[in-house]
């Protein structure tokens, strides 16, 4: 077949080529970005969606769901990465610069199968994990995901078609299981809440709720009841 009846080599070969073009520090940054600097902003946009969580959720079990969602995140990921094994041994496919010429490498070593990126698998589950938590965190963090993705052509990597896999196999796994995750994770979250301390670290309102209960001489729980109903009509993504 030739290179202009494969949109998807072709397409590889104009991001790739953007490297070739580009001045060796800016090669250097998208390795970093790519290799590093995503992780990076998904581990800060994760502590921004929990400061959300803790500080904005104003009863305990909002919060402590919230919670619950952002460490479904992280093993969503894990969960797809694990799920990518068998579909890589599957599919059995190169790397583009094995078989094509030209390809511009700016990471060294990678000699395992392609489809599906490993990297956009698990960017884009960190990130559909956080956005079902916390929606403008979310989106940054997809769009995160999808210049995980970039990156990964833009060095030469993987197929653009290998990135698309991998960010519909990190999507597909953290929507269609959170459901069950949920229902495993909360229970888990609700038992190690049960420590106060741990509990002002998970909903910043417990703190509070347990001084005005003092001062009002009523049990915490009776002003966490009060003030669940107060916030029962708000969107739980806020």
């Amino acid at each position: 077949m030739a290179l202009w009846d494969n949109p998807d080599v072709e397409l590889l070969y104009d991001i790739n080529g953007l490297a070739k073009d580009a001045p060796t520090w800016a090669d250097r940054i998208m390795e970093y970005v790519g290799e590093y600097g995503i992780a990076v902003g998904l581990v800060a946009l994760a502590l921004w969606a929990w400061w959300g969580v803790t500080r904005r959720r104003e009863s305990r079990e909002e919060a402590l769901s919230g919670f619950a969602g952002l460490v479904w995140a992280p093993v969503a990921a894990l969960v797809a990465l694990a799920v990518n094994i068998p579909i890589r041994g599957f599919v059995e496919r190169p790397r583009p610069f094995l078989d094509h010429q030209g390809v511009e490498v700016l990471v060294q070593g990678k000699t395992d199968f392609s489809f599906v990126s490993d990297h956009a698998t698990l960017t884009m589950a960190i990130a559909v994990g956080i956005f079902m938590v916390q929606r403008k965190p979310g989106l940054v963090a997809i769009a995160l995901a999808v210049l995980e993705g970039f990156c990964r052509v833009y060095m030469g990597v993987h197929y653009p078609t290998d990135v698309i896999g991998g960010l519909a196999l990190g999507t597909a796994v953290a929507l269609l299981l959170a459901p069950v995750a949920m229902w495993a994770l909360t229970p888990l979250v609700r038992l190690v809440a049960g420590n106060a301390r741990i509990e002002t670290l998970l909903w910043a309102g417990g703190a509070a709720a347990r001084t005005s209960a003092e001062d009002d001489g009523r049990p915490a729980e009776h002003r966490e009841g009060a003030t669940a109903r107060r916030s029962s009509g708000r969107d739980l993504a806020a």
